[in-house]
């Protein structure tokens, strides 16, 4: 991450790992990560994710044969002193390794996350991945008045292989997903696997913001096992060649209306979780 910063890069979206590289949003391990973050004098917007992933801590086996994105796992990584945290607000239905995984998020659950989010200070990464997640679930939270504005709004394509209803990456699916945003919404573009550069470029001409990264796409090119600096160089350059500058932490923090710098991590303590009403 702190490479990926001196690189241009000026958010770092972050999943955690236990020891034995299973997914967790345990709040220790993520204090840990930022921590060492700030340590290493990069003042990066931290983003810890309360998706986690989908082994380790995160998923647990159901009935018949599925399993399910725990919920008392996700709301964890809220407590570790991020200034922002992934909200999936949506219910989806996820395949991977042979497992159906479900990660179910009734508008309580979504309202759970974004109110408390907003009891601590952490500005909401919206996570969709198709038109429907925007005017249902993200819409009614933020007409409810749990986020202020800007919203950030994070479009994922080109996960539909593995997403059950969302949606692959083309310039025109994009920009319908744009043109239901919520008013007063700035956007990012995760492009999965191969459509990532293009996703990028897309992006950057509709005014929005670009997400790369190993999480989302593990190539450069084809056959060419990429890095997250190798990535975030391009993008910088891709950025330039546009005729703009990439964001520095601090007006990333102002564009996406951050309530608190970088340094250094506050303390959030489970107990100050709100629960909705």
């Amino acid at each position: 991450m702190v490479r990926c910063g001196n690189a241009g890069a000026s958010v770092a979206a972050i999943h955690a790992r236990r020891p034995d590289d299973g997914a967790t949003c345990n709040a220790d391990i993520y204090r840990d990560i930022n921590t060492r973050i700030r340590a290493a004098g990069c003042g990066i917007v931290i983003n810890n994710s309360t998706g986690g992933g989908v082994h380790g801590d995160m998923v647990r086996e159901l009935q018949g044969g599925r399993w399910e994105i725990a919920w008392e796992e996700r709301i964890k990584g809220m407590d570790a002193g991020a200034e922002m945290c992934t909200l999936d607000a949506t219910t989806l239905n996820l395949s991977f390794g042979g497992r159906e995984i479900l990660m179910d998020t009734p508008l309580s659950r979504g309202r759970e996350l974004a109110v408390g989010m907003k009891a601590r200070g952490i500005k909401p990464e919206w996570e969709v991945f198709a038109h429907t997640h925007i005017l249902q679930d993200v819409t009614t939270l933020i007409e409810e008045d749990h986020d202020a504005a800007p919203h950030f709004i994070n479009l994922v394509m080109n996960v539909h292989r593995n997403f059950q209803n969302a949606m692959p990456f083309s310039p025109r699916y994009l920009q319908q997903m744009v043109d239901v945003l919520p008013a007063n919404s700035i956007f990012c573009v995760s492009g999965i696997g191969p459509s990532q550069l293009e996703a990028n470029v897309a992006a950057l001409l509709l005014g929005g913001h670009a997400r790369v990264g190993l999480e989302d796409n593990l190539y450069y090119c084809q056959g060419e096992l990429a890095t997250n600096v190798q990535l975030t160089e391009r993008i910088v350059r891709l950025i330039r060649e546009l005729d703009m500058e990439p964001a520095t932490p601090e007006e990333a923090r102002q564009i996406m209306g951050l309530q608190r710098s970088g340094m250094p991590l506050p303390a959030f303590a489970p107990a100050a979780m709100a629960q909705a009403a």
